[in-house]
């Protein structure tokens, strides 16, 4: 479907199903009761859902990379052994290492995805699933949702902060770290951002959440955000955002894509947009590069 036809109110309905809990067949429901222009809101919405056949771009066998998955403990989280997926670079490293936030649904076949790019660009690459303590990404997004939602934020954080620093000492890495994640991932970069202080050494959060404005002067590392326009739920935040991180000196750049969603990068479903994803893409390449070298 021509993403250009998809009524608004199909995407906002989409972004609400997406961050609540909302079950998909309700979802599909109330799509269905929203009259829209030259289609239907049920076939909008069946269009937006995700579709990971079309999310692989690098192949898990590609020559380039290997990957595995790796456990790491955990103490504070919510199981206290956490699971992850590790992608490196053809050579023997070490690597500047990047860890790979998921949304609120667990460590996606989008995301894996993502994991490999990053390691097609040379960097190291780690992208630990929150699901872990719940048995793991159960294979579908629906589940994947509710089961997020039945963990302890606070202590998914805890995991993904623990992650943070598995990856900063893996033998391969070289010492310097970034972080970048989409939603409930973007989120999570700017918490290990206040976190983490000189400890992580470069973050570049998609559509996420910004943290509190007095936790901001804790921040340290360059930091490069990324939002889609049509966003109002996280942009509100923005202004806050920028302003704080100005006031405390933090080396910042703010990107806000022009006629894009919520979710722009994820190439899975219609709410992509290739031209924003991929300037997005090579933006964040090249500043983890820039900040990263060895």
């Amino acid at each position: 479907m021509d993403t250009s036809k998809i009524d608004p109110r199909i995407y906002a309905l989409y972004d609400q199903y997406c961050h609540s809990s909302m079950k998909r067949r309700e979802f599909l429901k109330r799509a269905s009761t929203i009259a829209v222009i030259g289609g239907s809101g049920l076939a909008m919405a069946e269009a937006l859902l995700p579709n990971y056949a079309a999310a692989q771009t690098i192949s898990f066998t590609d020559p380039r990379i290997k990957a595995t998955y790796e456990t790491y403990e955990s103490p504070g989280g919510n199981s206290g052994e956490m699971r992850g997926y590790l992608v490196q670079p053809s050579g023997d490293g070490p690597f500047p290492a990047v860890l790979v936030i998921h949304e609120n649904r667990g460590l996606n076949p989008y995301i894996e995805d993502v994991a490999r790019r990053a390691a097609v660009a040379g960097f190291l690459a780690f992208a630990p699933d929150g699901l872990w303590p719940a048995g793991g990404y159960p294979g579908n997004d629906d589940d994947g949702k509710v089961l997020q939602a039945g963990l302890d934020r606070a202590k998914i954080h805890v995991d993904m902060l623990n992650g943070a620093k598995f990856l900063k000492s893996h033998p391969l890495s070289n010492g310097k770290l970034g972080a970048t994640g989409f939603c409930f991932g973007g989120a999570v970069v700017n918490y290990l951002a206040v976190e983490m202080g000189d400890d992580l050494n470069a973050c570049a959060p998609f559509y996420g959440r910004q943290p509190a404005d007095a936790d901001v002067a804790r921040i340290k590392a360059p930091l490069m955000a990324h939002y889609a326009e049509e966003d109002p739920r996280v942009n509100a935040g923005i202004e806050n955002f920028e302003a704080a991180l100005k006031a405390n000196g933090v080396d910042h750049e703010i990107h806000i894509y022009p006629g894009t969603n919520h979710g722009f990068h994820n190439n899975s479903t219609p709410r992509y947009n290739e031209t924003a994803a991929k300037l997005a893409w090579e933006r964040t390449t090249a500043f983890f590069d820039k900040h990263l070298a060895g």
